[in-house]
């Protein structure tokens, strides 16, 4: 992972061409492409972070050089002409409706990206130099998004806004769109549960209610009779948007506890639609919401959509044939998914994430999943607010709730991490990476925090934490299989564990010494506690990670293509314990692949 830590998750990345995107000034002649720049285009893209350019340059040329490199239709609203940036920028972000502190600009000359942060406030702007350290960032952000759905999301705004342009009177425009929506209430709601969850908790811009919810909240909640539920999806002329806004209406009191919708349809007019649907129920508006409703109006350019007759049986009947996966680890685990998702699997992730310090946290040691399990949440919440490199989300996992057939878990974490003792209560705490926190010089050690823009390990927490915690070193092979054990016990007896072993090379300049060791230690004792327990198996990287070249930089990150590998060992374990094959599709492997590769090993592959 990188050592740089954005401050807001990054959506967009917007690029300058010259000496940045390429090498070169495509007006003064020849320009190189960046192998390096067009994979992380195609990387991040497949992970659902947008792309966009704002170059100093004539248009057509430009363009004609993203075609010739292959890599055009990752782009959307390309603003490529002799104009400052700042404003072309903050223009921009607002017809693809975003924020400037989730989006990245990238340019070589400081004067550009000075005036684009001038003009456009919490901008995150880099030097490409940077892109070395920032890249791996880039590639973990995000969730995987192998059909690129949010790519297209973007093209399809990008259309609209394009039409948009060519009307005086924005009413014509809406009533020439052809709005439709479609309503689905009671039952037809709950297969689109997560999609719910998803709306509800990360919805801003058009979430007028903002009463953010957990999933099984929400589960009770749709089976209650005194509440009408209803999903909205919307399509219009220039394509289909989905699954777009939520409403819960309290029956009781005619008031809406949730309304919420993406903000891909802002600026037509379906939140005031929806309320009027409604008959203007109570609402109560929390925060700062970017639209605002009446009690009078119905917009007239929208139309009512009728369902299709049974739209959910293909959907139900395609679920019963998946298996659900969920894959615990590493957030280079992020790159299996695309590769999993190309087999009968729906996969849900749980990856480290940086905390609200801005501090990378693994969530998958064994001590923290037994912490997540045996702790009062009072010792929770006091040691998540104390302790800096947990933060408040440290001991939330999906593991216990039990809504997968099967589990895949990295153990790396033990095999990595650091154990400390609060010296007054014996609570254990993983931390860190081959090395003992509390005997490093706290001054030195809070400057390398710094400069990784860490928030809260100064050289005070330092001091006081060595004073209350006591440094054990890595947790004993005994234990490692004794917590495995636990786990065992813990998930129903009839969803297999998947276990992911780790490497067993050496990896020069990594720092981190004895880690081949440690490694075959653990291994091992991963081995023999498959051996003995039920319903647990071993996917075994040595088979094909065997070389410093097949690592980055440590040996638990590998190389892309190991990555797929390790996907189809999962897939045909799962189908051995499955007892049936898992159906394939080889065009989203296809597609997986070409956004892993770059385009000449591509070609290679197409060739073969």
């Amino acid at each position: 992972m990188s050592d740089f830590a954005f401050p807001h998750p990054i959506k967009v990345i917007i690029w300058d061409l010259d000496d940045t995107f390429w090498r070169g000034t495509l007006s003064e002649g020849v320009v190189e492409a960046l192998e390096e720049n067009v994979q992380l285009v195609r990387d991040t893209a497949a992970r659902g972070i947008v792309h966009t350019i704002v170059s100093k340059n004539d248009f057509a040329p430009a363009e004609a050089k993203l075609m010739e490199m292959g890599i055009r239709e990752l782009f959307v609203f390309p603003q490529i002409s002799w104009q400052p940036k700042g404003p072309i920028i903050r223009q921009l972000l607002e017809q693809m409706q975003l924020r400037a502190p989730n989006a990245l600009f990238l340019d070589d000359n400081p004067i550009n990206r000075a005036e684009a942060e001038f003009y456009n406030s919490g901008l995150q702007t880099a030097d490409p130099q940077d892109l070395s350290r920032l890249a791996p960032l880039l590639r973990a952000s995000g969730k995987p998004d192998p059909t690129f759905s949010r790519l297209e999301q973007y093209r399809l705004l990008e259309r609209q806004q394009q039409a948009r342009t060519q009307y005086n009177d924005n009413l014509a425009f809406l009533r020439d769109a052809q709005v439709r929506v479609e309503l689905r209430e009671g039952e037809a709601v709950l297969p689109d549960l997560n999609r719910l969850e998803e709306l509800i908790n990360r919805s801003n811009q058009l979430n007028f209610t903002k009463q953010r919810v957990t999933k099984a909240e929400l589960e009770v909640s749709l089976q209650d009779p005194s509440r009408r539920w209803g999903t909205v999806r919307v399509q219009d002329r220039f394509g289909d948007y989905g699954l777009v806004g939520i409403y819960c209406l309290h029956r009781p009191d005619n008031r809406l506890e949730q309304l919420v919708f993406s903000c891909r349809i802002l600026h037509l007019g379906v939140e005031q639609w929806i309320y009027a649907h409604l008959g203007f129920p109570q609402l109560k508006v929390q925060g700062d919401v970017a639209t605002e409703l009446n009690q009078t109006e119905t917009p007239d350019w929208i139309t009512l959509q009728e369902p299709a007759a049974t739209p959910l049986q293909p959907a139900a009947a395609q679920a019963a044939n998946r298996l659900r996966v969920l894959l615990k680890g590493g957030c280079d685990l992020g790159q299996l998914t695309p590769f999993l998702q190309a087999f009968a699997l729906d996969v849900t992730e749980e990856f480290n994430f940086n905390n609200e310090y801005q501090i990378p946290v693994h969530l998958e040691h064994t001590l923290l999943l037994r912490a997540s399990q045996e702790w009062p949440a009072a010792e929770q919440q006091r040691l998540a607010a104390a302790l800096p490199f947990l933060g408040q989300e440290a001991f939330d996992t999906k593991l216990w709730a039990g809504d997968y057939d099967v589990l895949v878990y990295s153990p790396l974490m033990d095999y990595t991490q650091d154990v400390y003792r609060e010296r007054t209560t014996g609570r254990r705490i993983p931390f860190g990476a081959y090395q003992n926190l509390t005997a490093q010089d706290p001054a030195a050690q809070a400057a390398r925090y710094a400069q990784r823009r860490f928030q809260g390990l100064n050289e005070a927490f330092l001091r006081r934490f060595a004073q209350e915690f006591e440094h054990e070193g890595q947790i004993s092979a005994d234990e490692f299989q004794e917590n495995l054990r636990w786990l065992r016990a813990q998930v129903s007896a009839a969803v297999p564990i998947f276990l992911l072993n780790g490497a067993e090379i050496e990896v020069p300049g990594s720092g981190e010494i004895g880690a081949r060791q440690r490694h075959q230690l653990l291994n091992q004792a991963l081995a023999d506690f498959v051996a003995t327990a039920a319903n647990c198996f071993v996917v075994d990287v040595r088979d094909f990670v065997q070389t410093p070249a097949d690592v980055t930089n440590n040996l638990r990150h590998y190389h892309r293509q190991h990555y797929r590998t390790l996907a189809q060992r999962l897939a045909q374990g799962i189908s051995q314990w499955h007892g049936r094959t898992l159906s394939h599709s080889a065009w989203t492997d296809l597609k997986a692949r070409a956004a892993s590769l770059v385009p000449g090993k591509l070609r290679g592959l197409l060739g073969r």
